[in-house]
């Protein structure tokens, strides 16, 4: 997560913030997983966790800080995006 700030939000975030940030997406990413849902899989993987982190800095930047709600917000986008029969090869879905 913290590449994903970095390249995303570079000093929009204070440390604090950052940690409740990282946690979310853990949260949601192991969350992801264990549902053994398409986005999971390996081939799938990288262009999953980009637009988990992205929702979740976009929602932070609009002054969301429960981890709970960014992590199940997250997911919720994530679920609604469309998936291809082949992965993305740029690594966005």
């Amino acid at each position: 997560m913290h590449g994903f700030i970095n390249k995303f939000a570079k000093g929009v975030f204070e440390p604090d913030q950052v940690k409740v940030l990282i946690g979310a997406f853990d949260d949601a990413w192991a969350r992801l997983q264990a549902s053994k849902a398409p986005f999971a899989a390996e081939e799938y993987a990288a262009a999953a966790r980009t637009i988990l982190a992205k929702r979740i800095i976009k929602l932070a930047k609009e002054g969301e800080r429960d981890r709970s709600k960014l992590a199940t917000d997250g997911l919720l986008y994530l679920s609604q995006q469309k998936m291809t029969r082949s992965p993305p090869s740029n690594g966005v879905a």
